[in-house]
Protein backbone atom coordinates (compact mmCIF):
# COMPACT_ATOMS: atom_id res chain seq x y z
CA UNK A 1 0.00 0.00 0.00
CA UNK A 2 1.76 3.30 -0.84
CA UNK A 3 1.93 6.03 1.41
CA UNK A 4 -0.97 8.48 0.02
CA UNK A 5 -3.05 4.83 0.17
CA UNK A 6 -1.96 4.20 3.46
CA UNK A 7 -2.94 8.03 4.58
CA UNK A 8 -6.11 8.12 2.63
CA UNK A 9 -7.45 5.03 4.20
CA UNK A 10 -6.14 6.21 8.20
CA UNK A 11 -8.33 9.73 7.55
CA UNK A 12 -11.05 7.94 6.37
CA UNK A 13 -10.97 5.62 9.48
CA UNK A 14 -10.90 8.29 11.67
CA UNK A 15 -13.41 10.44 10.02
CA UNK A 16 -15.62 7.08 10.49
CA UNK A 17 -14.81 7.01 14.08
CA UNK A 18 -15.36 10.54 15.02
CA UNK A 19 -18.77 10.43 12.98
CA UNK A 20 -19.30 7.48 15.07
CA UNK A 21 -18.37 8.89 18.69
CA UNK A 22 -20.89 11.93 17.40
CA UNK A 23 -23.82 9.37 16.92
CA UNK A 24 -23.17 7.62 20.20
CA UNK A 25 -22.38 10.52 22.47
CA UNK A 26 -26.02 11.35 23.08
CA UNK A 27 -26.82 7.81 24.13
CA UNK A 28 -24.21 7.73 26.36
CA UNK A 29 -24.05 11.40 28.49
CA UNK A 30 -26.32 13.18 29.95
CA UNK A 31 -26.70 16.71 30.68
CA UNK A 32 -26.47 17.73 33.73
CA UNK A 33 -29.78 17.61 35.75
CA UNK A 34 -31.09 19.98 38.46
CA UNK A 35 -32.84 19.47 42.25
CA UNK A 36 -33.65 23.18 42.49
CA UNK A 37 -33.74 23.27 47.01
CA UNK A 38 -36.60 25.67 48.21
CA UNK A 39 -38.27 26.55 50.45
CA UNK A 40 -38.17 22.88 52.71
CA UNK A 41 -38.44 20.98 49.17
CA UNK A 42 -36.44 18.69 46.45
CA UNK A 43 -37.50 19.34 43.07
CA UNK A 44 -37.80 17.01 41.82
CA UNK A 45 -38.38 15.03 44.55
CA UNK A 46 -37.52 11.71 42.97
CA UNK A 47 -34.31 11.51 39.98
CA UNK A 48 -33.11 9.00 38.01
CA UNK A 49 -29.52 9.33 35.98
CA UNK A 50 -26.50 6.98 34.72
CA UNK A 51 -23.89 6.46 36.15
CA UNK A 52 -21.09 9.04 35.35
CA UNK A 53 -23.49 11.85 35.92
CA UNK A 54 -22.74 15.08 37.69
CA UNK A 55 -26.34 16.31 39.34
CA UNK A 56 -26.21 20.00 40.49
CA UNK A 57 -28.22 20.75 43.80
CA UNK A 58 -29.24 24.30 42.92
CA UNK A 59 -30.52 27.11 45.71
CA UNK A 60 -34.23 28.50 45.16
CA UNK A 61 -34.65 30.14 48.72
CA UNK A 62 -33.35 29.90 52.13
CA UNK A 63 -30.22 27.86 53.48
CA UNK A 64 -30.29 24.04 52.64
CA UNK A 65 -28.19 20.65 52.37
CA UNK A 66 -27.90 18.17 50.30
CA UNK A 67 -26.55 15.63 52.67
CA UNK A 68 -26.48 11.94 52.14
CA UNK A 69 -27.66 9.38 54.47
CA UNK A 70 -24.80 7.17 55.45
CA UNK A 71 -26.64 4.19 55.68
CA UNK A 72 -28.99 4.70 52.77
CA UNK A 73 -26.39 4.85 50.04
CA UNK A 74 -24.75 2.09 47.63
CA UNK A 75 -22.36 0.26 49.64
CA UNK A 76 -19.32 1.31 47.12
CA UNK A 77 -20.42 4.49 47.44
CA UNK A 78 -19.15 7.64 49.26
CA UNK A 79 -21.87 9.58 51.26
CA UNK A 80 -21.94 13.59 49.99
CA UNK A 81 -22.55 16.79 52.22
CA UNK A 82 -22.87 20.20 50.84
CA UNK A 83 -23.44 21.81 54.06
CA UNK A 84 -25.96 24.09 54.68
CA UNK A 85 -25.60 26.86 51.80
CA UNK A 86 -27.32 30.22 51.62
CA UNK A 87 -26.33 30.47 48.15
CA UNK A 88 -24.87 29.50 44.97
CA UNK A 89 -25.39 25.08 44.29
CA UNK A 90 -23.42 22.04 44.84
CA UNK A 91 -22.69 19.40 42.78
CA UNK A 92 -21.74 15.67 42.76
CA UNK A 93 -20.84 12.81 40.47
CA UNK A 94 -22.75 9.62 40.86
CA UNK A 95 -20.75 6.89 40.10
CA UNK A 96 -21.95 4.17 41.75
CA UNK A 97 -25.25 2.48 40.33
CA UNK A 98 -28.42 1.64 42.88
CA UNK A 99 -30.87 4.08 45.32
CA UNK A 100 -29.25 7.25 47.15
CA UNK A 101 -31.57 8.87 49.85
CA UNK A 102 -30.73 12.30 50.98
CA UNK A 103 -31.81 15.53 53.21
CA UNK A 104 -31.68 18.83 54.53
CA UNK A 105 -29.41 19.47 57.41
CA UNK A 106 -31.93 22.28 58.90
CA UNK A 107 -34.95 21.19 57.84
CA UNK A 108 -34.69 16.92 58.13
CA UNK A 109 -37.18 16.93 60.87
CA UNK A 110 -39.66 18.29 58.59
CA UNK A 111 -39.47 15.85 55.84
CA UNK A 112 -37.26 17.86 53.56
CA UNK A 113 -35.54 14.27 51.69
CA UNK A 114 -35.04 13.51 48.47
CA UNK A 115 -33.94 10.22 46.74
CA UNK A 116 -31.87 9.52 43.59
CA UNK A 117 -31.68 6.38 41.58
CA UNK A 118 -28.45 5.70 39.70
CA UNK A 119 -28.79 3.13 37.07
CA UNK A 120 -31.39 0.43 38.76
CA UNK A 121 -32.26 0.93 42.23
CA UNK A 122 -30.27 -1.13 45.17
CA UNK A 123 -28.70 -0.72 48.47
CA UNK A 124 -29.78 -0.23 51.72
CA UNK A 125 -32.16 2.26 50.88
CA UNK A 126 -34.58 -0.52 49.11
CA UNK A 127 -34.64 -2.25 52.58
CA UNK A 128 -36.67 0.02 54.74
CA UNK A 129 -38.57 2.99 54.90
CA UNK A 130 -37.07 6.46 54.49
CA UNK A 131 -37.39 7.75 58.54
CA UNK A 132 -37.99 11.13 57.63
CA UNK A 133 -40.53 12.49 55.40
CA UNK A 134 -41.51 10.77 52.22
CA UNK A 135 -39.97 9.74 48.64
CA UNK A 136 -41.21 8.01 45.74
CA UNK A 137 -40.51 4.33 45.13
CA UNK A 138 -37.58 3.67 43.15
CA UNK A 139 -39.16 1.69 39.86
CA UNK A 140 -41.59 4.75 39.64
CA UNK A 141 -38.22 7.51 39.37
CA UNK A 142 -36.72 5.05 36.77
CA UNK A 143 -40.44 4.45 34.83
CA UNK A 144 -40.52 8.56 34.64
CA UNK A 145 -37.06 9.95 34.66
CA UNK A 146 -37.99 12.49 37.72
CA UNK A 147 -40.72 12.86 39.99
CA UNK A 148 -41.15 16.77 40.95
CA UNK A 149 -42.13 17.74 44.66
CA UNK A 150 -46.04 17.26 45.70
CA UNK A 151 -46.89 15.12 42.35
CA UNK A 152 -49.84 12.94 42.46
CA UNK A 153 -47.48 10.25 40.93
CA UNK A 154 -45.16 10.86 43.65
CA UNK A 155 -47.84 10.42 46.48
CA UNK A 156 -49.32 7.34 44.73
CA UNK A 157 -45.77 5.98 45.31
CA UNK A 158 -44.15 6.89 48.77
CA UNK A 159 -42.55 5.59 51.21
CA UNK A 160 -41.90 6.92 55.02
CA UNK A 161 -45.18 8.47 57.16
CA UNK A 162 -44.40 12.40 56.45
CA UNK A 163 -46.46 14.80 53.92
CA UNK A 164 -44.50 14.92 50.80
CA UNK A 165 -46.78 18.19 49.54
CA UNK A 166 -47.09 20.30 52.53
CA UNK A 167 -49.73 22.27 51.09
CA UNK A 168 -49.80 22.33 48.06
CA UNK A 169 -50.42 18.93 45.76
CA UNK A 170 -49.57 17.56 42.20
CA UNK A 171 -48.91 16.93 38.07
CA UNK A 172 -47.19 13.90 36.83
CA UNK A 173 -44.11 15.08 35.54
CA UNK A 174 -43.16 17.63 38.59
CA UNK A 175 -44.09 17.67 41.84
CA UNK A 176 -44.42 20.91 42.77
CA UNK A 177 -45.84 21.35 45.83
CA UNK A 178 -45.49 25.24 45.53
CA UNK A 179 -48.06 25.29 42.90
CA UNK A 180 -50.19 22.68 41.74
CA UNK A 181 -53.27 20.79 42.51
CA UNK A 182 -54.85 23.46 44.43
CA UNK A 183 -57.56 23.79 42.79
CA UNK A 184 -58.86 20.16 42.61
CA UNK A 185 -61.43 20.58 45.58
CA UNK A 186 -63.60 23.29 43.44
CA UNK A 187 -66.84 20.88 43.34
CA UNK A 188 -66.64 21.05 46.85
CA UNK A 189 -66.16 24.21 47.40
CA UNK A 190 -69.08 24.69 44.90
CA UNK A 191 -71.33 22.41 46.54
CA UNK A 192 -70.83 24.15 49.84
CA UNK A 193 -71.13 27.58 48.56
CA UNK A 194 -74.79 26.10 47.17
CA UNK A 195 -75.43 24.84 50.40
CA UNK A 196 -74.82 28.12 52.55
CA UNK A 197 -76.66 29.82 49.63
CA UNK A 198 -79.67 27.38 50.59
CA UNK A 199 -79.46 27.94 53.92
CA UNK A 200 -79.15 32.13 54.04
CA UNK A 201 -82.34 32.03 51.75
CA UNK A 202 -83.95 30.08 54.54
CA UNK A 203 -83.00 31.96 57.57
CA UNK A 204 -84.01 35.31 55.31
CA UNK A 205 -87.04 33.92 54.61
CA UNK A 206 -87.92 32.55 57.95
CA UNK A 207 -86.90 35.67 59.60
CA UNK A 208 -88.94 38.08 57.29
CA UNK A 209 -92.06 35.81 58.34
CA UNK A 210 -91.25 36.48 62.12
CA UNK A 211 -90.67 40.25 61.34
CA UNK A 212 -93.76 40.72 59.45
CA UNK A 213 -96.96 38.62 61.00
CA UNK A 214 -100.36 38.40 59.56
CA UNK A 215 -102.03 41.61 59.89
CA UNK A 216 -105.19 41.51 62.66
CA UNK A 217 -108.87 42.06 61.76
CA UNK A 218 -108.80 45.28 63.34
CA UNK A 219 -105.56 46.57 61.68
CA UNK A 220 -107.08 45.09 58.11
CA UNK A 221 -110.34 46.77 58.60
CA UNK A 222 -107.94 49.99 58.99
CA UNK A 223 -106.24 49.35 56.05
CA UNK A 224 -109.46 48.69 54.44
CA UNK A 225 -110.51 52.31 55.28
CA UNK A 226 -107.61 53.85 54.24
CA UNK A 227 -108.04 52.27 50.98
CA UNK A 228 -111.26 53.67 50.47
CA UNK A 229 -110.81 57.20 51.54
CA UNK A 230 -108.00 57.63 49.22
CA UNK A 231 -110.34 56.47 46.32
CA UNK A 232 -108.29 53.03 45.75
CA UNK A 233 -111.77 50.84 46.18
CA UNK A 234 -115.45 51.90 44.91
CA UNK A 235 -118.20 51.81 47.69
CA UNK A 236 -119.36 48.47 46.74
CA UNK A 237 -115.54 46.27 47.13
CA UNK A 238 -115.40 48.52 50.65
CA UNK A 239 -119.04 47.14 51.65
CA UNK A 240 -117.68 43.94 50.31
CA UNK A 241 -114.89 43.53 51.71
CA UNK A 242 -115.95 44.81 55.38
CA UNK A 243 -118.47 42.16 55.81
CA UNK A 244 -115.74 39.54 55.14
CA UNK A 245 -113.76 41.13 57.89
CA UNK A 246 -116.64 41.41 60.20
CA UNK A 247 -117.78 37.57 59.43
CA UNK A 248 -114.16 36.83 60.44
CA UNK A 249 -114.25 38.48 63.32
CA UNK A 250 -117.25 36.60 64.66
CA UNK A 251 -115.65 32.98 63.94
Amino acid sequence: MTDYSRRQFLGALGAGTVASAGFTQPVAAQDTPVVEMGNDYFDPIGLHVEPGTTVRFELAAGAHSATAYENRIPADASAFNSGTISSGAFEYTFEQPGTYDYYCIPHKSIGMVGRIVVGSPGGPAEERPIPDGDVPESDAIVEQGAIAYGSSTGDGGTTGGGMMDPGMGSDPGMMNGRNGGRFGGLPFVGGALAMLGLVGGFLYWALGRGAAPPESDDSAMETLKRRYARGDIDEAEFQRRRERLLQNQEN
